[in-house]
């Protein structure tokens, strides 16, 4: 069994229990987290340096489509219905199953260096039984914990869809690459839900997924496309549940949001993102308000960075302007703020890894928890001197000092650098496939393209 011993962080462990430790060490057997504490006898073990270095858990990323990394950056002036337009209209059937596992590979891979040690992969562009294995595959590629949310083809998500989901698909993918729920990636299902299904449709979803053991996770309440209670329907369909992750949540209605309660669900938002395509202002408040301490998540790098220092900031600053804005309108004084750098930390982390219904496994620094660790140098200049700890990792760091990645035990990062990685043979297959990804679709990658705005038909509610 390897032992590898963090000595001297400045640990933020994200258990209660333990709290946060000025100086200490963390005491790695293999896969596991086994003692947490200063100067612990850690024998011949590897010895990796803490020393000006916050050690905190693995972020995890509860909501990505990460088969979109071809197209970084090319909707960043794009709302949500030209998304709808560009991904779904044009870019989605033309994805082939070599650039579904490309995509994946790339974006998960990105999501490590940045310190994303747990990825939901929300994939719902499997045109074919190949697209999905090439997911599966690419995803797996990366060396990361991840949880591949099974979602539906291309032209299952027009909305609203009567297309029943191919589930002798998802039973095969479950089959043959996920036969236990203890690998280090794992399977759940991405349904369309009642805001671009039929509740018909969204029904037998609900029901077969659940039928294969499978966690559920929706798109819910974003912006003027989930206005009509989706929440209140799934309750009344007896589908709302524990097994529930509730995407966005930002136009839902305070209905909505006491079953959600209710019911034991879970939340992800997306912040950045859902800021930029008009979803509305993220429901921080509204999900603290009925006892749902919500996730974090990326959702699209179309539009957004694809890092979690990013989308902290987002959620943080967004939260707190709603608050500000409103006692400016009232007149009145803050006090105290609404969200705390504690709270966002926590729900980068902890309430992530409860979402994807891993938190027996990651989410904290917690002895018998899977060592997923990561380590932010705090010896650069944007990170000294290193004062609040918890300020430091949410409002001043970024990807750039994310020093130290381990997943499992396995150090997946070491000085900056992503370990038995070929970046610039990688750099080239990326490359190439996005070149011919966008000759194909006979559309320019340098920003220009803006597709005209989705509509869809009359009868829809879209």
């Amino acid at each position: 069994m390897s032992r590898k011993v963090i000595r001297n962080a400045y640990i933020i462990s994200i258990d209660p229990e333990i709290g946060v430790m000025p100086r200490g060490d963390i005491l790695i057997e293999g896969s596991k987290i086994a003692a947490i504490g200063p100067d612990l006898d850690a024998g011949d073990a590897e010895v990796i340096d803490g020393e000006g270095r916050i050690a905190i858990p693995g972020f995890v990323d509860t909501h990505r489509h990460t088969w979109q990394a071809l197209l970084r950056a090319t909707g960043a002036d794009w709302t949500l219905a030209q998304y709808f337009a560009g991904v779904r209209g044009v870019m989605g059937d033309l994805y082939t199953p070599d650039d579904m596992k490309i995509g994946n590979h790339l974006g998960a891979i990105a999501a490590l260096d940045a310190g994303i040690t747990t990825l939901y992969d929300w994939s719902h562009n499997n045109n074919t039984p190949d697209h999905a294995s090439a997911a599966v595959e690419g995803l797996k590629a990366a060396g990361m914990r991840a949880v591949f949310g099974y979602g539906n083809s291309n032209a299952e998500w027009v909305p609203v869809s009567d297309k029943p989901t191919d589930f002798e698909d998802v039973a095969r993918v479950r089959r043959e690459y996920f036969t236990s729920d203890d690998q280090l990636v794992t399977m759940g299902f991405a349904a369309r839900g009642n805001q671009f299904a039929t509740m018909r449709v969204t029904r037998e979803d609900f029901i077969k997924a659940r039928d294969l053991g499978l966690r559920i996770s929706v798109h819910v309440g974003d912006g003027l496309w989930g206005m009509n209670k989706p929440v209140v329907e799934l309750h009344g369909e007896g589908l709302a549940g524990p097994d529930v992750t509730y995407v966005h949540c930002n136009s839902l209605h305070d209905e909505d949001f006491r079953v959600i309660g209710d019911t034991g669900g879970t939340a992800s938002i997306s912040p950045e993102l859902e800021l930029h395509m008009g979803h509305g202002f993220p429901a921080t408040l509204s999900l603290l308000g009925v006892g749902v301490r919500p996730s974090i998540s990326i959702d699209v790098v179309t539009t957004v960075p694809d890092d979690m220092f990013s989308a902290m900031r987002a959620l943080l600053s967004s939260t707190r302007a709603v608050v500000n804005n409103q006692a400016l309108i009232d007149k009145v004084i803050v006090d105290p703020l609404p969200l705390m750098a504690t709270d966002v930390l926590e729900f980068a982390t902890l309430q992530g890894a409860l979402a994807c219904g891993l938190g027996h496994l990651t989410g904290s620094l917690t002895v018998g928890k899977e060592a997923d660790i990561v380590l932010v140098n705090c010896n650069a200049l944007n990170t000294m001197p290193m004062n609040n700890a918890y300020g430091i990792v949410v409002e001043a760091a970024h990807t750039g000092n994310v020093e130290t990645v381990i997943v499992g035990g396995t150090v997946r990062k070491r000085n900056f650098k992503l370990v038995d990685f070929d970046h610039a043979g990688f750099k080239t297959r990326v490359e190439t496939a996005r070149d011919r990804l966008f000759e194909r679709a006979g559309v320019p990658a340098d920003g220009s393209w803006l597709p005209r705005p989705f509509e869809a038909a009359d009868d829809s509610e879209f």
